[in-house]
């Protein structure tokens, strides 16, 4: 009985393989392939899927990052410059350099060079000494230190960098009432030790004062005398 039955079952097992190669034999080609690359679609469809569901938040976040990063990187707005209320001709340390030293001067917007042809008649008591012609330009740099004056004063009671003899354009009235530009000289002292003196009456620090024909100017303790004229002054 055992052996008949595992005959029977066997029989039954290879007719149903056989059925099953006669189905499959029996469609088509066609069939066969469109089902094989439906089954491939679905399958690459899906992988695709879910790589471009990645790609896509991995972009999301590198904006986010990006515009994070670009916002930080953010130069800030420039701040706007107030109103400049110094006076003109303000000293601006350690911004000019000439043969390695640095001047304590700068010139104003309204230095101009003379039409007329200012000179120095320098006096040491009953001596007189060589005339300094003044009109070549716009500003002369008094003191001790010949590397950079324009006007050396050797005096030793004489700041290196002493006062500047500055020319400026100014608007004055004239005598028909009416007004216009003039083109006058002007003294200032650079905070100088010992001083600058205006016709014996010592002026303030890092101030312009006007000079006018006849003006006698001295420089610490020296007694040298400078008198300010030019070509048309009268003997």
């Amino acid at each position: 009985m055992g052996r008949r039955s595992r005959s029977r079952s066997r029989s039954r097992s290879r007719d149903k393989h056989r059925s099953n190669k006669q189905r499959s034999r029996s469609r088509s080609p066609r069939e066969r392939q469109k089902k094989s690359k439906s089954d491939r679609g679905r399958e690459v469809e899906s992988k695709w899927e879910k790589q471009d569901r990645k790609q896509y938040d991995r972009k999301e976040v590198t904006k986010e990052e990006h515009a994070a990063k670009a916002e930080a990187l953010k130069p800030d707005p420039p701040e706007k410059e107030g109103v400049n209320l110094g006076l003109s001709g303000a000293l601006t340390e350690e911004t000019n350099t000439f043969n390695g030293v640095v001047i304590k001067y700068s010139e104003p917007p309204e230095a101009r060079k003379p039409k007329r042809r200012w000179r120095f008649y320098v006096f040491k008591g009953e001596e007189v000494l060589p005339t300094l012609h003044i009109h070549r330009q716009s500003a002369f740099l008094m003191g001790r230190d010949r590397k950079v004056c324009d006007l050396p004063i050797d005096h030793p009671s004489c700041s290196k960098q002493h006062a500047v003899f500055q020319y400026r354009l100014v608007s004055r009235r004239r005598d028909d009432g009416t007004d216009g530009n003039k083109i006058l000289p002007y003294i200032i002292d650079l905070g100088s030790a010992n001083g600058t003196y205006l016709n014996n009456q010592r002026i303030e620090p890092n101030r312009y004062y006007e000079l006018k024909e006849k003006d006698m100017l001295k420089f610490g303790f020296s007694t040298r005398e400078y008198v300010l004229l030019h070509e048309d002054s009268g003997e």
